[in-house]
Formats: structure tokens, C-alpha cells, sequence
């Protein structure tokens, strides 16, 4: 293989409206056993199962659209995506007494790596990225 390919290992899933978050944790979080992570790099895990809760239940408490949900592992980045129909991005917003929502971004951006928002013919993604700590070797079975 050249230094211009790039092996992915990849899963996706669609979590229609009436599906619960617990399942698309429950799907991530098989996922990461697969690659190795639930024994390996817990914290990591635990991070990346609360982004996903996060990034569904934004896809469909703010869209009021589905969610369609993407984890990519290319060996350097976990990246998790998730898109939905609505054109309108999230941002973090600065917490609130008055209000019982609005932490999930400031939760995406305390936790991955890094995260994005791009904008879609039919929507927008929201990828978020985790590397797993340098000591942990993964490998997809």
C-alpha cells in the first residue's frame, strides 16, 4: 500500500425518529469492542458513547429528523457522524440556570479531539473525532 491509500474500517446505521439513543450507544459501543477500545481505552469509550448521545439526540430533539449514524476508524481518528435534515448548524452555546438543555455541543467540544459541522444538499454532519491514547493498538476483528 502507498502512502496516498488510506485503510478504513467503517460502520453506519440509521436511527429513525422513534428509536431510542440507547440503541445507537449500544451500536457504537459494539463497534468499539470490535476495534479493541472497551478493554483498552474506557475513558475514550465513555467519551465517545456520551458524543453519541449527544449528536442523536440533537438530530432529533433540534431536526426533528432522523439521524444517520457513521463511525470511520482509518487508524489515526475514531471519527463519528452524524447527519440529520435540518440546514440549521449547532453551536455551543453558554450555559444556562433558566434552561435544561443547551450543554450537548459544549460536551462534543470538551470531549472529542476535535469536531466539525458541514453543511449537506439535504441537511448537515456533525464529525466529531477521537484518537485513542498513544499506548493503545487497535486493530478491527
Amino acid at each position: 500500500m502507498d502512502r496516498s491509500s488510506l485503510r478504513a474500517v467503517g460502520w453506519a446505521r440509521s436511527l429513525p425518529m422513534d428509536r431510542e439513543v440507547k440503541a445507537a450507544r449500544d451500536w457504537a459501543r459494539d463497534h468499539l469492542d470490535s476495534l479493541g477500545w472497551t478493554s483498552t481505552a474506557p475513558e475514550t469509550v465513555d467519551s465517545v458513547l456520551l458524543t453519541v448521545s449527544e449528536l442523536v439526540t440533537n438530530a432529533h430533539t433540534h431536526a426533528h429528523s432522523s439521524a444517520q449514524l457513521v463511525l470511520i476508524w482509518d487508524n489515526r481518528c475514531l471519527h463519528i457522524a452524524v447527519h440529520d435534515s435540518s440546514s440549521e448548524l449547532p453551536a455551543p452555546r453558554t450555559p444556562s440556570a433558566d434552561r435544561l438543555g443547551g450543554r450537548g455541543m459544549l460536551l462534543v467540544d470538551a470531549l472529542a479531539d476535535e469536531w466539525e459541522t458541514r453543511s449537506c444538499p439535504h441537511g448537515k454532519t456533525v464529525t466529531a473525532c477521537f484518537r485513542p491514547p498513544a499506548e493503545v493498538t487497535t486493530t478491527a476483528r
